[in-house]
C-alpha cells in the first residue's frame, strides 16, 4: 500500500480470526510501510500497543477529514519506539 501523503491512514478490522491481539469492528491506526503493502500486508498498531503486519485483506481502510486526524491521533496508540 502506498500513501500519496503524510496523513494518517486508519482501518477497521473486518476478520480477527486467530489474532488475539485484534478486535472485529476496534478502528487501528496503520504505520506507513511500503515494503509490507507491496507484498498485501498492513503494519498496525493492535491491541498490544505494538506494530505488527497482518493481512490487508483483514481490514478495510478508513478515510478521515483532515480536521478529524488529530481527535483519532489523540486516542490512538502511538508509535512504539
Amino acid at each position: 500500500m502506498t500513501t500519496h501523503d503524510s496523513r494518517s491512514l486508519f482501518a477497521v478490522c473486518i476478520d480477527q480470526a486467530g489474532c488475539d491481539d485484534l478486535s472485529a469492528g476496534m478502528l487501528y491506526r496503520v504505520l506507513p510501510d511500503e515494503a509490507a503493502g507491496s507484498e498485501g500486508f498492513l503494519r498496525v498498531i493492535d491491541d498490544s500497543g505494538e506494530d505488527y503486519l497482518y493481512p490487508a485483506s483483514r481490514f478495510v481502510i478508513v478515510q478521515v477529514q483532515p480536521s478529524d486526524e488529530p481527535k483519532l491521533l489523540a486516542v490512538a496508540p502511538a508509535s512504539p519506539g
